[in-house]
């Protein structure tokens, strides 16, 4: 007995007892009351009903292997009876699995498929309800299959599937739809929705993404873990919303006639190939129903589905003015769609290779035309339309036929639909006569070329539309003889128009000239004409063609160009002059290399790294150089912008605080005079910068920063940036104080000044970059000048812009 029965049988039994202790006997006696026969009666008569429900769906099964039986055995069905009893006692097994198993051993079917694939699997599939022998299986599918093929609508076989299939594998309710031919799905059958939910799902528009129509775009159908991570809608959504779901494809013989949706109370994870394979083939069921039953229309509980008579299609396809084919599926051994066959051709029919419509009427598609499997993907449309419902239609597909092994093609309009079991394929051939001359007027109207023809002897003359249209003239007015050609154009044009005609009516050779042509509206087109003689048989001349061509465009476009160029020249040529002069003048005051700096007990070394690219010439600056006082100058900076200013700006700056450092002032006192100076320059100069004074015979730096990065300080194989003191960057402000800070330094200590060029990426924030720099940093190297070299070396700046570095090591 399965579990969803004995469950119920075990809570009746419990409100039984409960009654007859409690209200049949109040007074402790033992006697039954009135209301507890009544429950036991009742539940009596529900065990009746079940069984008798699952003798009903044995019945059938062990009927059909009796019929195997005697099929196999040439015996009658009363010694089949006795063979399948003694069979079945040898087998220790109930008759109703023996029978299944009879069943499964004869059909060799899907069922059988996924019943051996679950038997042979060691792995345990979540099914717990069964008894040890595992033999269920075969019997939960087959009086799955036995409920859907009795069954006379959907909703039967969903309460069927529910029951004996889904049930067993934690499924909670199921849902069946059938698929429209406009592309709508109906909800045939459902179970295990509350009434309500299934009356609001009861027809889905076309259109409309949910989770059953997700299951229509793949062969495998749609599972999810989630529905909740998905978002799409479907229904009892509100019911289960962090349940699972599967969505499957219901089709035969290559049309799908629905899906099939089935809902998991929980997350549903990764299910092995077996049950896959049984959700396939309870699908496959579910289509044998919608294929033979009618499902509910929207507004209304039933309806039968048209199955149109191949003759009215026949009769559509023979009023249509362009060839069409009337195809039929052809199913192979197994019952897949194999090909389609050609039913009828109609009267209008052209084929690409010639053939006449008996060469193609009864042929297989793909035998008449072997070239659509390949070529535009036209059999697997067709395949689709027939499997969805959904027309299909292209512009310029190629349809090719195989005649005597060569392909002959041609270029249709393809137009694919469903009608009942069958397909219309409609193409529509081009003319190629038409298609070229529509091409050629095209052509001469995005070219703006007219043609003409001017017969000597007649004096007829032919012009296109578009030559009046060059010329401004309307078509009732008549053409322009050649020989009239000067009184239509410039006077300054008069020479090279008759060189034009003489060449061509003279010495009778191809000719063409470019004049300008002034039209009876004012505007004056500059126009070239080409055009060569036609001879008769006796050498004399006697017509001349050709075509007139606007190339105003042309030639305004080729004197805006010369300006361009003579202007583009100028202002390369003076970029050119400004950069040289600019690097110039950086390279005077900062160059690339230095000669290291002696101090006492101090060795400093400085390197600069221009931009790459010219025209980025930026600001950026250092110094290092020893005071009157024997205090050693220590300084970096970054002027904004680039260019010329920026280079004069950095020049200023460091001469200024070089000067200024010779009064003896403290770092945060030269940033502020530096700050007015900035501020005071013409365009209002901003920079950054960090300032130190060290004392060789106290071994300590005073340092103050301007909206500059801080140094870092090495140190036993570490490093660090000093703290970040404040101080506003140069120029913002008319007045700003700097904030200093004393840091004491020890022997092979080393500090690193640097300007952002060394470390800035388009990618990663500043904090990032400046941990690649301290990490780069730990590295000592023997020499001070090779650390600095390290450091430029390994640099993962991307910007393109300058770099300082100063690097100070105590000795």
């Amino acid at each position: 007995m399965p579990v969803a029965r004995a469950d119920a049988q075990t809570a009746a039994t419990d409100t039984q007892e409960r009654y007859e202790g409690e209200e049949g006997d109040p007074k402790g006696a033992g006697a039954p009351s009135r209301v507890g026969r009544l429950a036991a009666t009742v539940e009596r008569l529900r065990r009746e009903v079940r069984t008798a429900h699952a003798e009903a769906d044995g019945r059938a099964l062990i009927e059909l292997a009796k019929g195997i039986l005697v099929e196999r055995l040439g015996c009658g069905p009363s010694q089949a009876a006795r063979q399948l009893a003694e069979l079945t006692e040898q087998a220790g097994v109930t008759p109703l699995e023996f029978a299944v198993d009879v069943i499964n051993q004869a059909a060799r079917d899907r069922l059988s498929d996924v019943t051996t694939a679950l038997l042979a699997s060691p792995a345990d599939h979540g099914d717990t309800t069964d008894p040890p022998g595992r033999d269920s299986f075969a019997v939960r599918l087959r009086t799955a299959e036995s409920g859907a093929l009795a069954a006379h609508d959907a909703q039967a076989v969903a309460d069927s599937l529910l029951e004996h299939a889904l049930t067993p594998l934690g499924a909670e309710a199921v849902a069946i739809w059938a698929l429209g031919a406009d592309g709508s799905l109906t909800l045939a059958g459902s179970a295990g929705f509350p009434a309500a939910e299934a009356a609001r799902w009861r027809y889905v528009p076309p259109g409309v993404v949910t989770v059953a129509r997700r299951g229509l775009g793949e062969r495998t159908g749609q599972w999810i873990g989630s529905l909740s991570e998905t978002g799409l809608p479907s229904i009892g959504r509100h019911h289960h919303p962090d349940g699972g779901r599967v969505a499957v494809p219901a089709g035969t013989g290559g049309r799908i006639h629905g899906v099939l949706e089935i809902v998991w109370p929980t997350p549903l994870g990764a299910q092995p190939p077996q049950i896959v394979r049984q959700i396939e083939a309870l699908a496959e069921l579910c289509a044998h129903t919608l294929e033979t039953c009618s499902p509910p229309r929207p507004d209304a509980d039933t309806r039968t589905w048209p199955r149109p008579d191949l003759t009215e299609l026949m009769d559509l396809a023979d009023g249509l003015h362009d060839p069409a084919l009337v195809l039929v599926p052809h199913l192979d051994v197994t019952g897949d769609l194999a090909d389609f066959r050609i039913h009828h051709v109609n009267t209008h029919f052209l084929d690409p290779a010639g053939r006449p419509r008996g060469a193609v009427n009864g042929a297989l598609l793909l035998e008449a035309y072997p070239m659509a499997a390949g070529e535009s993907e036209l059999f697997e449309q067709i395949e689709r339309v027939y499997a969805t419902g959904e027309p299909f239609r292209a512009r310029r597909m190629r349809l090719t036929a195989l005649v005597d092994d060569v392909p002959l093609a041609a270029v249709a309009d393809m137009s694919v639909s469903r009608h009942g079991g069958s397909v219309l394929l409609v193409w529509r051939m081009e003319d190629e006569t038409a298609r070229l001359a529509n091409l050629l007027q095209h052509a001469q109207r995005l070219g703006r070329i007219g043609g003409f023809e001017e017969n000597l002897r007649t004096g007829e003359i032919t012009w296109n539309g578009q030559l009046y249209s060059l010329y401004g003239k309307p078509s009732v007015s008549g053409p322009v003889p050649l020989e009239e050609l000067p009184a239509h154009a410039h006077p300054d044009d008069a020479v090279v128009i008759g060189r034009f005609l003489r060449t061509l009516l003279h010495q009778r050779r191809p000719a063409s000239a470019a004049f300008r042509l002034q039209r009876p509206d004012g505007v004056t087109r500059h126009i070239r004409v080409v055009a060569e003689p036609v001879l008769d048989s006796d050498g004399r001349l006697f017509v001349v063609r050709g075509a007139y061509q606007d190339i105003s465009a042309h030639h305004w476009t080729e004197v805006a160009l010369a300006a361009t160029r003579d202007q583009l020249a100028h202002s390369e040529q003076q970029a050119s002059e400004r950069n040289r002069l600019t690097l110039q003048l950086q390279h005077a005051i900062m160059p690339p290399a230095q000669a290291p700096l002696e101090a006492p007990g101090l060795r400093v070394a400085v390197r600069y790294r221009p931009a790459e690219t010219q025209h980025l010439v930026g600001g950026d600056w250092y110094d290092a150089v020893v005071l009157p006082s024997g205090l050693v100058l220590l300084c970096v900076g970054d002027v904004a912008g680039h260019g010329i200013e920026a280079a004069t700006s950095m020049v200023v700056l460091r001469n200024a605080l070089r000067g200024l450092a010779v009064t003896g002032a403290g770092p945060g006192q030269l940033l502020s005079w530096l700050n007015m100076v900035a501020h005071h320059l013409t365009g209002s100069v901003t920079a950054t910068a960090v300032c130190g004074l060290y004392d060789p015979d106290r071994h300590t730096l005073r340092w103050a920063r301007a909206g500059h990065l801080p140094p870092v300080l090495v140190r036993a194989g570490e490093a660090a940036p000093l703290p970040l003191i404040k101080g506003l960057l140069l120029g913002a402000v008319p007045e700003a104080t700097y904030e200093e800070q004393e840091v004491q330094l020890a022997v092979d200590d080393t500090l690193l000044m640097y300007t952002d060029g060394l470390i800035e990426r388009r990618d990663r924030s500043v904090e990032e970059s400046l941990a690649q720099l301290l990490l780069a940093a730990r590295t000592v190297s023997p020499t001070l000048d090779q650390q600095l070299d390290r450091l430029l070396t390994y640099s993962k700046s991307d910007t393109d812009d300058d770099t300082c570095i100063v690097g100070v090591r105590v000795t």
